[in-house]
């Protein structure tokens, strides 16, 4: 018997290993998260561009790389498989043939992307046959997902074992997403995204490349609804409207019954549409099944005449029953009426990465025609270069065969040096003689300088018409428009599913209650909306109550109240805007952080939101937006030329270097402006002295600067109103908008604030009529509500009063914001006046 062999535990026996140690906790956090990401991106959610997870993206281009395109014979899906594994894909071989399998089903695909030959599984959940017994080839729309893909139009990844490289996403000349679908469940989220009509999700993408500030009923006269494969009737269009508003939504599908009469005084009903990804012989079992328990009454018998020409469930009803009462029965306890949960998660390219977003209609397509204008981009450069080399080879060719006789001769009596002779001799490069030397002499003596001048002239008009196209978005756009319109002829079909209306049908404003709402926005990027009711007026003075917890080094930076139906308007410190309803800004209690915006708005890396404005309609005349720029650069801009803002944002100012957007104030025209500093000077003048600019304009001077100095806020300057200034330590005053005197735009001004060490700079201001209610909010996040009127009117050159006090030492007051006057004040929180 022999020894086992003693390892000594000092022993090194990988010397090139080494330990880390690392804490449980953070360990296990990072890992999940990698996980979580990994399963997200690389799984189970489809791309925006092109509707696909990888794995269907791996199988369609694993089939185009072995030519198994709609003109070529079947092959076993099982070659399909192996290739897909081998290539691209290191995973089971069952989860490759489900989703290759999904592909050709014509009730899970509205479109199918594979054809299949064989058994592919049925609407009763029968399973398919096995691969070796299947054939599949990609289908002729399928074809249109690859067009143009070896023209560099996509970028590339090296495979598991960096053996070949594979597509990061396809061409796909369709928006495949809306018009197939997906659904998946990753790590903590999951899409479900409906199947559409080809020819309206096409019709509604044209209609967005025609006119882009179109809106969404716009766009809902193309796109009805959800289209799906298995037909079926949608009860309503709230919740479709819901969906492509906000990317969430439930819709409910009905069968298609019809009454049918038989034997003497008796009905029965025929169902020949279910509702999408309903299992028939399972739908048909839990009817039976509750007849036999009583549950459902009037029902004689249950049977299933479906053949190769539809669908046929026959439900016979007993003499005595009410068919409509049986089939109101039926919907509310089978699944003859479902409800498909529309949320449609998508991966969207943020910065080079792919995020998973939460996106609208409009956003999709959005999305997807800035691909496309990509990929058109992308493939018009590499025929242009192309072009341009052919056209390179043809001037050679051309000066050969006027040449010809002496090019013959160089090269039968140089043979060594023939390229350089005739690079020197007729002035021609190196890639123009080796194709001269690379043409068999027969070849070259038999050269057409007819032929090969038309062909040059006809390369020099595709030149032409490719640089043509690259320098004009509107030519590119047509370029688009003109192919989505060959495929929609050729591959459009009419709706399978249809939509009826519902009496009383509530849209989804209509679900959600107005309300004013306190909108708060952390330098970190967090946001929230609280409702007013929950913040109790205290006297000036107090020590507030904690509004807002806010992580460690992050503080509030705007603050504001709207109504949930208001547009509130998101503009960056870069000049840009973005738009969303108030009830889309999730809802969280007054001590929460909030949400990350990014979870809300594409914001781009490295820019943030400065301020927010809320409108309630943007169609009205005379309504400007009058903006200030940290270095005192005012621009108006017509409210009208936002009413349409794109998910991504649009342009609303553009900066000098070095500059910022601080303020925005909505004007009808007829305001004076007052902009001013954190030393505690100010400017007022007439709106008017600043005309209305377009979108792209930098603006003009509003207040002249000293050194060190910068805005700290603009305000309409209404007559009789004050002027409330608040300092970072506390302080406050109203002073008469009289003080202020209209001067000319771009002075230095006059003293608004006498600043001194004990008040602190001036953070901001607000015009009030002392009807209202002040919220102060402190870097540490204590948010304070008192009554306006309650602090003392002073002149401009004055100190004012404590507003607030502090809890921590060396915190500070960085924003402020008014409300409506809250009357019932907590006596319990009030606190001493103290005035200086």
């Amino acid at each position: 018997m022999s020894k086992k062999p003693q390892y000594d535990p000092e022993e090194i026996r990988y010397p090139d290993q080494h330990i880390v140690t690392s804490p449980l906790v953070p360990e296990m956090e990072q890992s999940y998260i990698e996980y979580a990401m990994s399963v997200i991106v690389g799984r189970a959610l489809p791309d925006v561009r092109d509707g696909l997870k990888p794995v269907h993206r791996r199988i369609l281009y694993a089939m185009y790389e072995d030519n198994l395109t709609a003109d070529k014979p079947f092959k076993k899906s099982a070659t399909c498989v192996g290739d897909v594994l081998g290539r691209y894909h290191p995973h089971g071989d069952q989860s490759v043939y489900d989703a290759l399998v999904r592909l050709a089903q014509d009730f899970s695909m509205r479109y199918m992307l594979v054809d299949g030959h064989g058994n592919f599984g049925s609407i009763d959940g029968d399973p398919p046959a096995a691969y070796r017994y299947t054939e599949a080839r990609m289908s002729k729309l399928s074809d249109e997902m690859l067009r143009d893909i070896e023209k560099d139009t996509v970028d590339w990844d090296p495979n598991f074992d960096e053996s070949r490289k594979e597509p990061k996403v396809l061409p796909s000349r369709f928006p495949n997403l809306l018009v197939n679908g997906s659904s998946g469940i990753a790590v903590g989220m999951a899409t479900n995204i409906p199947p559409h009509n080809l020819k309206e999700v096409i019709d509604a993408t044209i209609r967005v490349l025609d006119d882009p500030e179109c809106t969404l009923s716009d766009l809902m006269e193309h796109i009805k609804g959800p289209d799906f494969p298995t037909h079926g009737i949608i009860m309503g269009r709230s919740g479709i409207r819901a969906a492509y508003a906000t990317g969430r939504g439930r819709v409910v599908v009905r069968a298609r019954h019809e009454f049918e009469e038989f034997g003497k005084d008796r009905t029965r009903i025929i169902i020949t549409e279910i509702p999408y990804q309903v299992n028939k012989r399972m739908l048909i079992k839990n009817m039976a099944d509750q007849v036999e328990d009583k549950r459902l009454e009037g029902i004689s018998d249950i049977r299933d005449e479906s053949d190769r020409n539809g669908m046929r469930i026959v439900i016979e009803l007993k003499r005595d029953a009410n068919p409509q009462v049986v089939l109101n029965r039926l919907f509310a306890q089978t699944q003859l009426q479902a409800t498909f949960a529309i949320n449609m998660l998508a991966l969207v390219e943020v910065n080079g990465k792919l995020q998973p977003r939460i996106l609208s209609l409009r956003h999709i397509l959005d999305e997807y025609i800035s691909y496309q204008e990509q990929v058109i981009i992308r493939r018009t450069r590499f025929d242009l270069k192309k072009a341009q080399e052919r056209a390179h080879l043809l001037e050679g060719l051309l000066v050969a065969q006027d040449n010809i006789d002496e090019v013959i001769q160089i090269i039968r009596s140089r043979y060594d040096d023939a390229k350089e002779a005739l690079m020197t001799r007729f002035s021609l490069d190196d890639v123009q003689a080796q194709a001269i030397l690379d043409m068999r002499l027969k070849a070259l003596q038999g050269l057409d300088r007819e032929k090969l001048q038309n062909e040059y002239e006809e390369l020099e008009k595709r030149i032409d018409y490719f640089n043509r196209l690259l320098a004009s978005e509107e030519m590119l756009r047509g370029v688009l428009k003109d192919e989505l319109t060959a495929i929609r002829d050729k591959y459009g079909d009419e709706r399978y599913t249809e939509i009826q209306d519902v009496e009383d049908e509530i849209d989804i404003e209509d679900l959600i209650e107005e309300e004013q709402c306190v909108f708060t926005l952390t330098q970190a990027g967090y946001i929230k909306r609280t409702p007013v009711s929950e913040y109790a007026a205290q006297s000036k003075g107090g020590m507030g109550k904690k509004g807002i917890t806010t992580r460690e080094e992050d503080y509030v930076v705007d603050v504001f109240t709207a109504s949930t139906h208001d547009y509130i308007l998101f503009f960056t410190d870069t000049g840009k805007v973005y738009r969303k309803k108030g009830y889309q800004i999730p809802e969280s209690g007054k001590t929460a952080k909030g949400t990350n915006i990014v979870n809300i708005l594409q914001v781009e890396q490295g820019e943030r939101i400065q301020t927010m404005v809320h409108f309630r309609d943007f169609t009205e005349d005379e309504v400007y937006l009058f903006m200030v720029t940290r270095n005192g650069t005012v621009k108006r801009l017509a409210a009208s030329a936002l009413k349409n803002i794109r998910a991504s944002g649009i342009r609303a100012l553009r900066l000098d270097e070095g500059d910022e957007l601080i303020s925005v104030r909505e004007t009808d025209g007829k305001q004076n402006i007052l902009i001013a500093t954190h030393d505690g000077m100010a400017v007022c003048f007439d709106e008017n002295d600043v005309r209305a600019m377009g979108r792209d304009a930098v603006g003009v001077r509003g207040i002249r600067l000293r050194d060190g100095d910068y805005v700290v806020g603009a305000a309409r300057a209404a007559e009789g109103k004050c002027l409330l200034s608040i300092t970072e330590k506390g302080y406050g005053k109203r002073t008469p908008v009289e003080e202020y005197r209209i001067t000319n735009r771009g002075g230095i001004g006059i003293k608004n604030y006498m600043v001194t060490e004990k008040t602190g700079p001036v953070v901001g201001v607000k015009v009030v009529d002392g009807s209202e209610d002040l919220l102060l909010v402190t870097q540490s996040g204590i948010l304070i509500r008192t009554h306006v009127d309650a602090i003392r009117t002073a002149g401009r050159a004055t100190q004012g009063v404590i507003v607030m006090r502090f809890k921590e030492e060396g915190d500070q007051v960085i924003s402020l914001a008014l409300t409506e006057r809250e009357e019932q004040a907590d006596e319990n929180e009030q606190s001493p006046v103290n005035q200086e």
